[in-house]
């Protein structure tokens, strides 16, 4: 089987980007699922159920999250309702929303876990811990995780923890994609960053030349979004649906 995912949504630009080329990126790839962390896809920051909506309605079967997922307070009753959108399972218990879901394919049955790192980050639960916690929940081979994390020594670390016991650990939020792909004990598809999906003359999809400010003089600025040519950065990932073992992992740019 093969499962698209693509990186953070990025705006309003990387919303109706993503929106325009889905369908036939999933027709392209042969896609049989496609997962998108969405937890950028609002304007002006975070989710809201408008733009989880219209992700869910172009085409993403299940939408991740990160540190941003609780940015809007319109998200948290669609958190809590929505099954197959999701947002990292170590944030405190009493949070809306659920942190893994399970798609059933008929065929087979694919889970998707969502974590947010600690290095740099919020000081969520230990996401190593939490992984195993969830594993033991679990009883399809399937398991496709979302690691929402800064570091890239930390999303290393998680990938060769949990290799040879998921399908894919797929690191998301630092909005630049990675170049190191690989399966891991000759099982799990890795790569540190999936990358964004949004105005690609950018920093990390906001306007330039307001981000130098910010980094030059240390004032307040108000961000806003690069009105800038959108680009879409995800990754390809073929597997076996009878033992869960990644077979392939591809990198995918879209301009």
């Amino acid at each position: 089987m093969v499962l698209l995912f693509l990186g953070d949504v990025v705006g309003e630009i990387g919303s109706r980007f993503v929106g325009s080329r889905l369908r036939s990126l999933k027709s392209t790839y042969g896609a049989e699922i496609v997962v998108v962390n969405g937890e950028n896809s609002a304007s002006g920051n975070g989710i809201t159920p408008h733009s989880a909506k219209y992700l869910f309605d172009h085409g993403a079967d299940v939408i991740t999250t990160g540190n941003h997922c609780y940015r809007r307070r319109e998200i948290y009753e669609t958190l809590d309702r929505k099954e197959f959108l999701i947002r990292p399972a170590n944030y405190p218990d009493g949070n809306p929303g659920h942190g893994y879901c399970i798609y059933d394919m008929g065929s087979c049955r694919i889970a998707v876990i969502n974590l947010m790192g600690t290095v740099y980050m919020e000081a969520l639960d230990n996401p190593f811990a939490k992984a195993d916690e969830i594993l033991e929940q679990i009883d399809t081979p399937n398991i496709f995780v979302d690691f929402h994390a800064e570091a890239s020594g930390e999303k290393k670390a998680m990938g060769h923890y949990l290799a040879g016991r998921v399908t894919a650990v797929l690191g998301t939020h630092t909005h630049v994609q990675t170049a190191d792909e690989i399966i891991l004990a000759d099982h799990t598809g890795y790569i540190t960053d999936v990358g964004m999906c949004g105005p690609e003359l950018s920093v990390l999809g906001i306007k330039t030349e307001l981000a130098i400010e910010k980094q030059r003089f240390h004032s307040p600025v108000k961000f806003t979004e690069s009105e800038n040519r959108p680009f879409i950065n995800g990754v390809v990932l073929e597997f076996d649906k009878n033992n869960g073992k990644c077979v392939k992992i591809d990198r995918l740019i879209i301009r």
